[in-house]
């Protein structure tokens, strides 16, 4: 039987950790975060490193790596958010270059400082596969990687279909595009390590403690208050919970499934010897990843918003989207038909209005931010980590140069502008997809399936 929710499948082997204390009363600090996923806990880390005698304060409202951190494909990748040419235009062709690099370098961090700190988090730097599976897609592929080959910091290769078959099975595949900066990992694992790794520096870490405002040296619960001359702003998807901030990220809800454990003789027909992650080149695209345990854990959309920027609470995703998944997983990977599904649920993503992601600080009031990942922050949080570090200790190093640094971000519409764009949005996204695979044929169950579970 498929387990539904319980936060995620990340943490079905160990159960949800145990909660440490509530902040208990009103206090100070030199640096206040809210948010205690990877991005508030990498902040955490870094400027506890750099300077020890720092007073730093960690909040979240149930425990280290209760949204997306914990529930994430667990893909640590490169992607620079939201694409490169904007930023080009920006900050010019060699500042940008060198972002990606930074990106690329920033997936060995996590490696080298997890290993440094004992943390195991099934790391496998396979790279990551995107494939092609009609011939729509494949243009689109192939016109993407025309535009990579301007880019050789990206290191991506573009792969045909017998290239790709190499390092995978896919059913349909007509090519694919690779690049080496990529890891699969375990995500709790790295979260949960990470909030012990701060501990053990002397990281205050409060769990079980809401914030519910953020105001220039104050970070408000109903615990108590933390004045702080910086308050830093980790909340990524639960964004929109706080006072004042309800326009400024849109909560996206993602949703995945667990096979159970894979037998031999599936895995010899799969291949996928390399562990890369696997997303495809559809417009409502999946994302997959094979664990350290023989699964395929794969995600996609379900219900992209819901209204009014509402949250879940314990990861339980719908009926109809485990049933697509499911079919997503069967249509790719046949032989893992006869596998049982053992766990679905959900999450949030924080996206801004120009989806890109942001880090800044504020240094006349203090307030930091760092998120709006749309879906690629496993990486990109460490980064945006210590450019708040540096924005914070270091002002003027090349951290805080980059193109993502204090942006300024128009906020999203009122309801019911926002709920009825996404809503559109990925009706049209569905809809080209369903078009393209009736006309490649081999993939018309998945058309189908998006029929029923769209209600269409």
């Amino acid at each position: 039987m498929t387990v539904n929710g319980s936060i995620s499948f990340w943490y079905a082997a160990d159960g949800i950790p145990s909660p440490r204390p509530a902040l208990a009363q009103s206090t100070t600090a030199d640096v206040a975060i809210v948010g205690a996923g990877y991005t508030g806990l990498w902040t955490a880390y870094y400027l506890k490193q750099a300077r020890p005698e720092l007073d730093v304060v960690v909040l979240e409202s149930r425990f280290a790596g209760f949204g997306a951190s914990g529930r994430n494909g667990g893909w640590l990748t490169n992607s620079i958010t939201g694409g490169r040419d904007q930023y080009v235009k920006t900050h010019g062709r060699a500042v940008v270059g060198r972002f990606q690099q930074l990106l690329n370098e920033t997936v060995d961090e996590v490696i080298a400082v997890a290993g440094a700190e004992g943390i195991d988090a099934d790391f496998h730097k396979g790279g990551e596969l995107t494939v092609a599976r009609n011939h729509a897609q494949l243009e689109r592929l192939q016109a993407w990687a025309k535009e990579e080959a301007l880019w050789p910091e990206a290191g991506t290769q573009l792969l045909s279909a017998g290239g790709t078959a190499e390092r995978v099975h896919i059913t349909g595949a007509l090519g694919g595009l690779w690049q080496p900066h990529c890891a699969r990992i375990h995500p709790a694992k790295l979260v949960r390590g990470l909030a012990a790794a701060v501990e053990r520096l002397g990281v205050r870490l409060y769990e079980g403690t809401t914030v519910t405002e953020i105001a220039p040296g104050l970070a408000r619960s109903m615990h108590g208050d933390v004045t702080a001359r910086y308050v830093l702003r980790a909340t990524e998807g639960f964004t929109a919970n706080l006072k004042g901030s309800h326009r400024d990220w849109l909560p996206m809800n993602s949703s995945m499934i667990a096979s159970e454990p894979l037998p031999a003789a599936v895995w010899a027909e799969i291949g996928w010897e390399h562990r890369d992650t696997v997303g495809d080149m559809a417009h409502a695209y999946m994302y997959a990843q094979r664990t350290a345990d023989g699964r395929i854990a794969l995600g996609g959309r379900g219900v992209p918003y819901r209204f009014g920027s509402r949250t879940d609470t314990d990861g339980a995703t719908q009926q109809r989207t485990t049933e697509l998944l499911t079919a997503i997983l069967h249509d790719m990977f046949p032989a893992a038909r006869d596998a049982a599904v053992d766990h679905a649920w959900a999450g949030v993503l924080g996206v801004p209005r120009d989806w890109k992601a942001t880090v800044g600080l504020d240094p006349a009031t203090g307030l930091g931010w760092a998120g709006g990942y749309v879906g690629t922050g496993v990486a990109a949080t460490n980064l945006a980590a210590r450019t708040l570090r540096d924005l914070i200790l270091e002002p003027g190093s090349e951290l805080t140069t980059m193109p993502w640094v204090n942006r300024k971000v128009r906020r999203w519409e009122i309801e019911p502008l926002r709920w009825i764009a996404v809503q559109a949005m990925y009706k049209a996204y569905h809809a080209a997809d369903k078009a393209e695979n009736r006309r490649q044929g081999p993939t018309s169950f998945i058309a189908k399936t998006a029929d029923k579970v769209s209600g269409r």
